[in-house]
């Protein structure tokens, strides 16, 4: 059936062995050529056996037009676009003509192929062979870089995937913003992101796991972050050396840098974490011991409903949340001050949960206390992953 069918093909098309192979793609193994000098072999015996003349294979295949002799002229332009990129694997993709296309649809109706692949999976496939040999890479589902081919002008265009670094990191002062804010010369994200662009060559971005204000350090484990790298040059760099430079700075540490995939990094910022703070709370009007210990006592399990406090109220939705706290211990400090230390929902504003924003948030300490309360100073002790608890503050 494969002869026959190859021979009815054959007496109306010139084809080339590539574009003949391709027609049975699906059957059997090896390359598409080797399977159209094998189908051309047989064919040819058959037909001198009947005293016809043999279908050689022509000088320009009316299909492609030769365009798989093209390879190896691509693959020195592949080398030329790359060079001075760092990178171990990595995709071929190409762009062939509408009109390639078609013709191809029309010859697989014509004659009822079924059993065929598109000539752009053979030549990507092909392509991407050769230039794995002449330098050393290898193909991936999740390549270093992509490269994208136009095989009959010899356009080649170069994509750089991102590299993507998850870590945490430690605000240890007050005074600066997470990312850069008019007015303030640094930020959490520009003194991370600083050495990133150098060591990698690229464009970084930075997102954290949420946020803090200005006037809030984050401590303990820190905050979960992440940083894309676009158009990287460098893919192998030393996250220690750029944690040393960035712990420098005495300003923020960061820990426990890491190559993470697309995948992980969008679980990182999507999760939901729940959060350790250390507030000191001021009460003008005075406060006992009693009254600090009682405040505590009923937060525990608490929920509290939180409509969008006013003083972000432009960047974000108006809405009521609902967020948990889960624990909550208080220590007196003096008449007019004690500390609160609170386990909640991510998500939930601790100065508004103090103050209640003029009743945006309720209950609030202000509601339990029966006295206003204002939140003058606020820690980010813990970003907790699982455990509610309380973490030891390092």
């Amino acid at each position: 059936m494969i002869i026959e069918k190859a021979e009815e093909v054959l007496e109306k098309h010139e084809l080339c062995n590539h574009c003949l192979g391709r027609l049975f793609a699906k059957l059997g193994k090896g390359t598409n050529e080797d399977r159209g000098k094998a189908i051309r072999f047989v064919l040819n015996m058959e037909r001198s056996a009947r005293g016809l003349a043999p279908i050689d294979e022509p000088e320009e295949c009316e299909l492609c037009e030769n365009v798989f002799e093209r390879i190896p002229y691509l693959v020195e332009r592949m080398i030329e676009i790359s060079k001075g990129i760092e990178f171990d694997t990595f995709l071929v993709g190409s762009r062939f003509p509408e009109e390639t296309r078609e013709k191809e649809h029309s010859l697989w109706e014509e004659f009822g192929i079924e059993t065929a692949e598109p000539i752009n999976r053979e030549f990507n496939r092909e392509l991407g062979k050769a230039f794995g040999r002449a330098t050393g890479k290898e193909t991936s589902k999740n390549p270093d870089v992509v490269f994208i081919v136009e095989p009959y002008s010899g356009g080649v265009e170069l994509q750089i995937n991102p590299v993507y670094v998850y870590g945490r990191y430690r605000k240890l002062v007050r005074g600066i913003p997470q990312t850069p804010l008019p007015d303030f010369e640094d930020s959490v994200a520009s003194i991370i992101c600083r050495p990133f662009s150098r060591a990698f060559k690229g464009k970084c971005v930075f997102k954290g796991a949420g946020r803090e204000d200005v006037d809030v350090r984050t401590l303990g484990n820190g905050r979960p972050f992440i940083v894309e790298v676009k158009r990287p040059k460098r893919r192998k760099v030393d996250l220690e050396k750029i944690a040393e430079e960035i712990n420098s700075s005495g300003k923020v540490e960061v820990l426990n840098l890491r190559f993470v995939s697309s995948r992980e990094a969008e679980e990182v910022l999507t999760k939901n974490h729940r959060k350790e703070y250390l507030a000191l709370v001021l009460v003008e009007e005075g406060v006992t011991p009693e009254e600090a210990e009682d405040v505590a006592r009923k937060l525990r399990g608490l929920e509290i409903h939180q409509r969008t406090p006013w003083r972000v109220r432009k960047a974000r939705a108006d809405k009521v949340r609902v967020r948990k706290v889960y624990e909550a211990e208080a220590k007196w400090l003096d008449e007019k001050h004690f500390e609160l230390h609170l386990v909640t929902d991510g998500g939930l504003y601790i100065k508004e949960l103090i103050s209640g924003d003029k009743g945006r948030t309720r209950p609030s300490v202000t509601d339990l206390l029966g006295k206003k309360a204002w939140c003058e100073r606020l820690d980010v002790l813990n970003i907790l992953d699982e455990r509610p608890r309380f973490q030891n503050v390092e």
